[in-house]
């Protein structure tokens, strides 16, 4: 069965006043949306890591820890955890710990980061890009896995049967890493015999039906199980298409314009929206939509997971509740519907 989920950064958020909230009240209302997803029975919540002012969210496992206290059966990780300019031992710390605290109920996406933010604020060489990730990962593979770890690398200190504690149950954690088109990221993945969770953030998503068929023949060809595969992409549900068209848009102008001028992209149009929308990886729309293209893609790639980023830009507090409320209630149970009527693949 497939699972279902959300993802959010903690976007910014226009206030009742017009006017853009605190950081302190995004962070309120991020664990205010977890709470009502636990209660819609969504599958999973997950807390990107940013270090900036338009996303609240820097230390995604406190937000987690708050909902854990809050929720019973949400599952509860990160989109994603930028494990390059982190401490693969603290990040382990912290997601045991959320996983002892929350009966089991953590997972982690690990990834690089699309933004750069973090490499420069922790003292990270950008040259280092590949070796950080690729020895941090390394690392952080042996953690969950090894109850005495030894290691050694350039990127921090030598461990020698190192024990860490708390040390994870006898479930572990689940673990995936985040990658965003690279054939050689997918085939990491395999290595380290870890889970794909790919971002798809633009195009039709059909195009990463390569990078799903070099993961099965790299798990053939090293030796490794078939791990579930997730994919985590932007949307947003309203009651007709033309109200989510029309509520989303000017958040995700105002978000892709600022993203844009800072990398030097043209500006996005309402019709480049709109393409998106119709035939790209945007999934905007009424329940009835949005189901038909979660399955599409969900058939499509083979996927055990989706994941929905229901926040692009400020878009108000009561729209994203609306927006959930929405995804947990009509949207999952049309896509498990859709599924069910089609033969397996």
């Amino acid at each position: 069965m497939i699972d279902l989920g959300l993802d959010t950064f903690g976007d910014v958020a226009f206030g009742a006043d017009g006017k853009l909230q605190r950081q302190d009240q995004t962070l309120r209302d991020v664990v205010e949306q977890a709470v009502l997803a636990d209660n819609l029975g969504i599958d999973f919540i997950g807390l990107g890591e940013h270090h900036r002012d338009d996303f609240a969210i820097s230390a995604p496992e406190i937000v987690l820890a708050a909902i854990a206290g809050r929720t019973h059966r949400i599952r509860l990780g990160t989109a994603v955890t930028v494990l390059s300019s982190d401490d693969p031992v603290r990040v382990f710390q912290r997601f045991s710990t959320l996983n002892a605290v929350s009966g089991g109920r953590a997972e982690v996406i690990l990834g690089r980061g699309s933004f750069s933010e973090s490499y420069g604020l922790f003292g990270y060489d950008m040259q280092n890009y590949d070796t950080l990730f690729e020895e941090k990962l390394d690392l952080f593979a042996k953690l969950v896995r090894e109850d005495e770890v030894t290691w050694s690398g350039t990127t921090r200190a030598a461990l020698n049967r190192q024990r860490v504690y708390p040390p994870l149950g006898p479930e572990g954690l689940r673990v995936w890493v985040g990658v965003g088109g690279s054939p050689e990221s997918v085939v990491r993945v395999v290595r380290h015999d870890l889970q794909l969770m790919l971002a798809i953030i633009g195009g039709d998503p059909r195009r990463f039906l390569p990078y799903i068929d070099l993961y099965h023949r790299a798990c053939a060809q090293l030796g490794r199980p078939l791990r579930p595969v997730g994919v985590h992409s932007p949307g947003f549900v309203g009651a007709t298409d033309r109200e989510a068209q029309d509520q989303l848009w000017p958040h995700y102008q105002m978000m892709f314009g600022r993203i844009g001028r800072e990398r030097g992209w043209p500006p996005v149009t309402r019709e480049r929206f709109l393409a998106e929308v119709q035939e790209g990886s945007l999934y905007v729309g009424s329940p009835q939509t949005v189901a038909g293209k979660i399955a599409n893609t969900v058939s499509a790639l083979g996927l055990q997971r989706f994941d929905m980023k229901y926040s692009t830009g400020a878009q108000p507090h009561d729209q994203l509740m609306e927006g959930i409320r929405l995804y947990g209630s009509e949207v999952i149970p049309m896509v498990r519907e859709i599924l069910a009527k089609r033969p397996a693949a």
